[in-house]
């Protein structure tokens, strides 16, 4: 069985306590993630069945199974001859796979072939089904705004492999063992002893991880999209499609009134879509790096971060950096350093908030 394994510097609920992100939780068909009172996630490994659907989910890409990456079946199915797609031939279960997973195979093999015919003798297919339907059409509905010739069947073929099982006696095994592999033993002893493990295990950051933070990674999965795009032929129309209907990335605008210059945006951004300068005198934004994960508009207290209601598949071929606002830098009068601001102030927020909690142990009012 699959061991689920979580990157807790990934996790996007590590960047802002404030962060509502549960999709591994909502999809987990056994129950087996829970977020609860603890910031990160909690695993039951006993509970885990290793279907990949909340790696695929997970939208930066924290969660990882041991013996199944997205990325190496990616390379791998693109060699292949065939173009099916099976729980029973190479994946744990198609939810396993992300709308840019499906999206970037459609467009290089020319046409996806999913099989769905053991769902209905499946015990996790009440979560797992609804998400591959939902993935395909997502993917499909993206792919004909491109105006792509491509296409995603799903069909209930019921594949069976027909390989014979592989057995080894007792005098192999022996021979086998040598260091290595006993170093190799070791590992997986351990990994049976946390999946039997009946209870949830929590996680928290360590130093490791906390210099990981800051880190701008761009998920696996973005970077196979990308260059898929390179290989599809650029549309006569660029067409805007409903932003609601597109789960992995976004377009935004900025309310320059309600923006303070506080730069929490872009320093909690995990992929580095939002980013500024050297003297942080604007914010710009690639929404061709946004994994839309919301984190970026759950620090921005007053809201002035935007998600615009339409996507422009432009982004897909032109991936083009939008200027959200320019700040004025200027040097604050207290403490002679530089500050950003967009409203004339002439105090740092450092020395603005020191002023304000001065004037309110004196007890001085505007008033």
């Amino acid at each position: 069985m699959s061991l689920i394994a979580l990157d807790t510097s990934k996790c996007v609920r590590s960047l802002s306590r404030e962060s509502a992100c549960n999709k591994c939780e909502v999809l987990c068909p056994t129950a087996a993630i829970v977020v609860g009172t603890n910031p990160l996630p909690s695993i039951n490994f006993s509970a885990c069945v290793g279907c990949g659907a909340c790696e695929a989910i997970c939208p930066n890409e924290a969660l990882s199974l041991d013996d199944f990456s997205a990325t190496n079946f990616f390379f791998d199915f693109l060699e292949e001859e065939g173009n099916l797609i099976s729980c029973r031939k190479n994946v744990p279960c198609i939810a396993a796979l992300s709308v840019e997973h499906l999206i970037s195979l459609a467009v290089l093999k020319k046409e996806l072939l999913l099989d769905v015919g053991h769902c209905e003798r499946c015990d996790i297919a009440h979560t797992c089904q609804p998400q591959i339907f939902k993935n395909v059409e997502e993917a499909s509905y993206l792919l004909e705004a491109m105006q792509t010739e491509v296409s995603i069947r799903v069909e209930k073929l019921s594949f069976e492999a027909n390989e014979e099982a592989k057995t080894s006696d007792r005098r192999t095994f022996l021979r086998s063992i040598n260091l290595e592999t006993i170093a190799q033993g070791r590992a997986n002893f351990e990994q049976e002893v946390k999946k039997a493990t009946d209870e949830l295990i929590e996680h928290s950051l360590d130093k490791r991880d906390i210099a990981l933070l800051k880190t701008k990674r761009i998920p696996q999965r973005r970077k196979l999209f990308f260059t898929a795009m390179k290989r599809v032929q650029k549309p006569a129309v660029f067409h805007t499609v409903d932003a609601s209907e597109v789960s992995f990335t976004s377009q935004k605008s900025m309310n320059e009134a309600l923006c303070t210059a506080c730069q929490m945006c872009y320093r909690v951004c995990p992929t580095g879509a939002l980013t500024s300068d050297v003297k942080n005198s604007k914010i710009d934004f690639d929404p061709f790096l946004c994994i839309k994960c919301g984190v970026c508009h759950e620090v921005c207290e007053p809201d002035a971060l935007l998600l615009s209601e339409a996507y422009n598949t432009k982004e897909f071929f032109e991936p083009q950096v939008q200027n959200l606002i320019s700040f004025a830098v200027r040097r604050c009068d207290e403490c002679n350093l530089l500050f950003s601001t967009n409203k004339g102030e002439k105090l740092c927020y450092r020395c603005k908030t020191e002023e304000e909690e001065a004037r309110e142990l004196w007890g001085i009012t505007d008033e």
